[in-house]
């Protein structure tokens, strides 16, 4: 089974979202991703009960949220994914915020082994 398939496509939106903003600030707390995602607080918090409940994400004593193992494995295989996707379509010329919203679609739409193809076949910078 393919696991960017539809049922875990904002599961992984979430783990992406906590893992750019951790690399970017050092640490990440609720409202960061709800702004980020540009959802609510109530919707992240239903979502970082079932990231826990899953065992891919964490908060420590500070409510500041963190990536588990496999949490921070799913995280950086979709963020890999939106980067490559992001450079293919920007190297063919579409405009870089349509290319970064086109990424966050098109990053769950495939499997492993065709995104590998893809990615050994197009080379982006």
């Amino acid at each position: 089974m393919n696991p960017h398939d539809k049922r875990h496509e904002s599961r992984d939106d979430y783990l992406e979202a906590i893992l750019r903003i951790t690399e970017e600030k050092g640490s990440c707390r609720s409202v960061d991703i709800a702004r980020q995602l540009d959802v609510s607080k109530p919707s992240v918090s239903v979502a970082l009960n079932k990231l826990q409940a899953d065992g891919l994400a964490g908060m420590d004593g500070e409510k500041n949220i963190f990536l588990t193992e496999n949490g921070l494995a799913i995280a950086a295989e979709t963020l890999a994914r939106h980067t490559w996707f992001k450079q293919f379509l920007m190297s063919a010329g579409v405009a870089e915020t349509v290319a970064e919203d086109e990424a966050c679609a098109m990053e769950h739409m495939i499997s492993a082994d065709t995104f590998m193809k893809l990615m050994a076949h197009y080379p982006v910078e």
